[in-house]
């Protein structure tokens, strides 16, 4: 195969990855019935492969929490070609990477002359990406994962996930009732055949809601916009893995051979360069910033240039151009972000209440080492109670999940939460060790916990109105239940005395699942909430203190 078809090929394996990605980012979702199941429920595809396979997140991983969680060893597929032939990831495999490539190349078309050649030349700004990574190896090597606001499948997995398919879930379903509200037989069918054929491959089962998707989804549209200006910005400028790629492909064997002999300064080989890496012959070609695009050759009608092995030509720069100051001031900001985000009140001195963690959460300070804020636990959560934290967990924790029992409960026997999570932020756990089912619970083991609830007497309807209502306790999934009645005798407007069911929590029993508060027939604010108090990850956030029995004397 010529090198000049290569651009071909590689286009190819582009749509190919794509397209995985997209189809397991769909199937990141429980469709079904859990009372219709038996046995533990688990989603047939590895819809974490790409988490799993990416080379950041497994090095951050193994600073911050000193260990290599086992589905990150995936990584080393991407790593160990990486050391042979360069950034192939960035130009052939990445997602993202291939999105900002589709709206740079329709940029391209529309710009021309020597305004696009000069485009693609290398520019300094370009060493951005690498003070970035920088900064968040340092801070995950003092113990937070924040490069995970930061690394592209990441960022697409929570922008696509949490926001611009939610977007498009909305948009497709009001079409369809619109074409149904015609009235019209042909448009009806119409509708019922796209929305069977959509919610095979797009739709959701449920729409679901999440906080933040409208700045979330505004962040990635900037980015895509972005390209439209700069040829994959992202890549070239912001994007740490990328720079991570970059300082590995240092030692590829695989380079740029430029024959000047054979250049008639036509400068093609410019037009499409998609890293910015000065393949033109007469300027020194650099290894880290080429995503292996291939354009260049495929450009090139003297075959100037050419890949190979070994390249002969000393017209190589190896690795990225940084300045020492600069390095060492990312490398110090890295290092102070993480004493001043730790510094303000939260989990040391004012924990949120508010802040439940999935079940199977690390405590505190081992989940904000492992967490990448990749959304793949929100988005997976059947009941969509899981959602991107903003202040809850302070600045550290941006977008980290936190279970919000008002939109959504944690159902009794779903462990997806944790058999997703790429990192192990989310510990997997099974139906049994969870012990929330009655039908999979041990009965000789402890519960899961993720907190306790409680009444806010002044609200709620048998306490505070005289009125019988019990929805909280027909909710509660415990068994025996953590919610029970007891009958009291209350008075009516009239002063006539009439029996009530009042509920109460048995803090022995209630679990944190967040039922009774989703279910609550107050809409504003309910009258029965949960706190994070009593989650089993944590030895002191505790509602039951139990210090060692006295002998009796």
């Amino acid at each position: 195969m010529s090198q000049q078809s290569l651009p071909k090929l590689r286009k190819v394996s582009q749509i190919v990855f794509l397209a995985l990605f997209l189809l397991l980012l769909f199937r990141t979702e429980f469709r079904g019935s859990f009372k219709a199941v038996a046995g533990e429920i688990r989603l047939p595809y590895p819809v974490n492969i790409f988490l799993q396979a990416d080379p950041l997140a497994a090095i951050v991983n193994v600073l911050a929490s000193r260990a290599l969680y086992k589905g990150l060893l995936w990584s080393l597929v991407i790593i160990i070609p990486t050391l042979f032939l360069g950034r192939f990831f960035c130009g052939w495999i990445c997602p993202l990477g291939t999105l900002n490539h589709f709206f740079s190349s329709w940029k391209s078309e529309h710009k021309r002359g020597r305004a696009r050649i000069e485009s693609n030349r290398y520019k300094r700004w370009q060493t951005l990406k690498y003070y970035i990574l920088t900064a968040v190896l340092i801070a995950a090597l003092l113990g937070s994962a924040i490069a995970g606001l930061f690394d592209p499948i990441s960022f697409l997995v929570r922008s696509l996930g949490l926001s611009i398919l939610p977007g498009l879930n909305l948009s497709f379903n009001a079409f369809f009732d619109l074409l149904y509200s015609t009235h019209s037989t042909p448009l009806g069918y119409l509708a019922s055949g796209l929305q069977f054929l959509f919610s095979l491959i797009l739709l959701s089962f449920k729409q679901p809601y999440f906080r933040q998707a409208w700045f979330l989804g505004l962040l990635f549209v900037a980015i895509m916009v972005l390209n439209l200006r700069i040829t994959r910005f992202w890549c070239r400028a912001l994007c740490p893995l990328g720079g991570l790629l970059g300082l590995i492909s240092r030692w590829s064997i695989l380079g740029l051979e430029k024959h000047a002999s054979h250049c008639d300064e036509c400068n093609r080989c410019l037009l499409d360069c998609q890293g910015g890496d000065d393949p033109i012959p007469g300027a020194k070609w650099r290894k880290a910033e080429c995503h292996l695009c291939f354009n260049c050759v495929g450009d090139c009608p003297e075959s100037g240039i050419k890949f190979s092995f070994f390249p002969g030509t000393p017209t190589t720069v190896e690795g990225p151009d940084l300045q020492r100051r600069k390095a060492l001031a990312s490398a110090l900001a890295g290092a102070a972000a993480l004493p001043l985000m730790r510094s303000a009140p939260g989990l040391a001195v004012e924990r949120h209440e508010r802040l439940i963690r999935p079940p199977g959460s690390l405590d505190e300070k081992h989940f904000l080492e492992r967490c990448i804020r990749c959304g793949e636990c929100m988005k997976v959560c059947p009941n969509n109670a899981l959602h991107p934290t903003l202040n809850e967990a302070g600045l550290e924790g941006l977008w980290t999940p936190v279970l919000v029992p008002r939109i959504g409960y944690c159902e009794p026997s779903c462990v997806l939460c944790s058999q997703v999570c790429p990192t192990g932020a989310i510990w997997e756990i099974n139906a049994t060790e969870k012990g929330w089912a009655a039908a999979g619970a041990d009965k000789n083991a402890k519960p899961v916990r993720v907190g306790t609830a409680f009444y806010d007497r002044g609200r709620c309807l048998p306490w505070s109105m005289a009125t019988e209502c019990i929805v909280c306790e027909e909710w509660c999934p415990t068994s025996p239940k953590a919610i029970y009645l007891r009958p009291a005798e209350v008075f009516d407007a009239e002063g006539n005395p009439k029996q009530v069911r009042q509920p109460n929590v048995d803090p022995e029993r209630c679990v944190g699942c967040g039922a009774c508060e989703f279910a609550c027939p107050l809409q504003d604010r309910p009258a029965v909430y949960v706190t994070s108090i009593g989650e089993s990850r944590s030895k002191t956030n505790q509602i039951i203190l139990r210090g060692p029995r006295r002998k009796a004397s």
